[in-house]
């Protein structure tokens, strides 16, 4: 039986354009003599959908994408998602399925049954669980058809009560074929190879998995979609962060017709989760997944061209360069807006850096606008001395003239914010926190120079000067972070232990970190929820990131 997984890239909501990518890649199939061909979760609809779900004409469309598809259907089964009604007067009105499509006809549906409520995810929001299992027989084979989160409930610390594949194991299946929408983070690769294993392991059938691809605003879905024989050997995976539609070969014994990519006894050298930071991290899959995030980001929403407030800093100058490998160094324009505060250096970095990327900037300064304030200020002010509000002047100026030119000519403001900064609200709302997306929000400040080396990795393309020098808003005289902050490499590793261990403040301190500095930064991450919940969408890279996958209350009394 040859088994094709199409893993594409989907526009939520954008109906025409997912079913007939849909129908392009089982055409493609059927030519190679293809028996089913498999997408992924929610396809004809894009994931996720949200409260688009709540509209009856959403659905419809939904309903017709899948009339369209399966006439295509004919001498090869669909396997694709999509929602479909509950006819059961009680419960949600909604099932996440899977429609199996055979004959131009729908021959049968799997409702997902575990709904992944957390983090990113709200599906019990919309969807009724499963309330039935069978296998669906095709060609002489049982196959165990499921839904992303379906397979996930095994380890010592299950999240539900029912495991669906323990249901359908019952009907002895031959073949497991798992639909999802499975977002990227830098510890999620060997993660999720791990717990296809483990059902292939435990229930000694083959699987085959199709994961979705492409980025919906904040969340990054990488691919990597994944065969596994029924020994759990890895005998084939698509790559990650491309569209593609491969074919498999599933033998009548239960092995794939392809040579082992990795074999059952595959062990991985390093696990991601002790600090999470740049030591850590698959760098490469971090810098493609933001880069993929953007490109998308301006593909999807119909926009050509970014501008960036390029400061000479080690964050506007990693934004700058990936923006100018997701959209092209001709469309990100580079904005230098040095005021009396600035260094001759910082000017002379960010020039070199557009000259070494190629990319158009030009060079505002700031003076006679943050003047003109503070002299239309002055009978408010009178001589109260120099503070945070003259500071935030600047940074608003900035963000003013960014904004207008973004106005005038179509642009989109790329916000160059990093994590360590939105974590202790190291940032000016409606200044330097203004823009469009969050390009670097879910980076910490150390992740931040691991890109920078990165992108200098073949060549000098961030001046050296930039990330060596010690960071700076360059708001006053001499500024320096530190000044405000704790030096960075202290700072990241609390701030991890916090935000995505969730650990509190006594097993932070067991730890090893001074008691009152935790105290500090704890405090200085509650107390900027406000800040953080008027910022852009972020693009997530971690397994917890700020925006929809972190939601605390902003006058919440916990640690502040």
């Amino acid at each position: 039986m040859k088994i094709f997984l199409a893993q594409q890239n989907y526009h939520i909501g954008n109906f025409e354009s997912n079913t007939q990518k849909i129908i392009l890649a089982i055409e493609e199939a059927k030519k190679q003599q293809g028996d089913i061909i498999v997408f992924s979760e929610l396809s004809v609809c894009g994931y996720p959908p949200r409260d688009f779900l709540e509209f009856d004409d959403f659905i419809r469309k939904c309903y017709a994408s899948i009339d369209e598809i399966k006439e295509h259907a004919d001498s090869i089964a669909v396997i694709v998602g999509a929602p479909d009604r509950n006819t059961v007067k009680e419960g949600k009105d909604l099932f996440n399925a899977a429609y199996f499509l055979y004959n131009k006809e729908v021959t049968g549906i799997a409702h997902k049954t575990l709904l992944p409520t957390y983090d990113i995810f709200d599906e019990y929001r919309y969807f009724e669980p499963a309330y039935e299992w069978n296998v669906i027989e095709f060609k002489g084979k049982k196959i165990a058809l499921t839904v992303c989160e379906d397979i996930w409930n095994l380890g010592h610390n299950p999240l539900y009560r029912i495991c669906p594949m323990d249901e359908l194991t019952k009907q002895q299946p031959d073949l497991m074929i798992n639909i999802s929408a499975s977002p990227f983070d830098y510890t999620h690769d060997e993660e999720r190879k791990a717990t296809i294993k483990s059902n292939v392991t435990k229930y000694k059938i083959p699987m085959f998995y199709c994961n979705g691809v492409g980025s919906q605003t904040e969340v990054v879905f990488d691919g990597a979609s994944l065969v596994y024989d029924k020994h759990a050997n890895l005998c084939g995976q698509l790559p990650m962060f491309e569209e593609c539609v491969q074919g498999f070969t599933l033998q009548d014994d239960g092995t794939i017709a392809c040579p082992v990519v990795e074999s059952a006894e595959y062990i991985p050298e390093k696990q991601l989760t002790p600090v999470g930071l740049e030591e850590e991290l698959n760098i490469s899959q971090v810098h493609d997944a933001i880069v993929m995030g953007i490109k998308d980001y301006f593909t999807k929403m119909g926009f050509t061209k970014a501008i960036i407030g390029s400061s000479g800093g080690i964050d506007s100058a990693v934004t700058i360069a990936l923006a100018c490998s997701a959209l092209g160094a001709a469309n990100v324009r580079s904005v230098l807006m040095p005021s009396q505060y600035s260094t001759g250096h910082s000017v002379d970095d960010a020039v070199q850096l557009s000259v070494n990327l190629g990319n158009p900037y030009d060079l505002l300064p700031i003076k006679n606008i943050y003047d003109a304030f503070l002299t239309e200020l002055k009978p408010i002010f009178k001589d109260l001395p120099f503070s945070i509000a003259e500071e935030n002047i600047q940074s608003r100026s900035r963000g003013n003239l960014l904004m207008a030119i973004a106005n005038k000519f179509g642009y989109i403001l790329l916000n160059t914010s990093n994590k360590s900064e939105l974590a202790t609200g190291y940032g000016t709302l409606y200044g330097d926190m203004a823009g469009g997306l969050g390009v670097l929000g879910d980076c910490y400040k150390l992740q931040v120079y691991a890109l920078a080396k990165y992108i200098n990795r073949q060549k000098m393309i961030i001046p050296e000067n930039i990330i060596d020098k010690a960071p700076s808003a360059e708001l006053s005289p001499g500024q320096k972070d530190s000044d405000s902050l704790p030096e960075y490499d202290v700072l990241d590793k609390l701030l991890y232990q916090y935000i995505e261990r969730r650990l509190g403040p006594k097993e932070i301190k067991a730890q090893g970190f001074d008691a009152a500095l935790v105290d500090r930064v704890l405090r200085m991450v509650n107390i900027n929820e406000y800040k953080r919940n008027q910022f852009c969408p972020i693009i997530r890279i971690s397994p917890k990131a700020f925006g929809v996958g972190r939601r605390v209350p902003i006058v919440g009394k916990y640690l502040s």
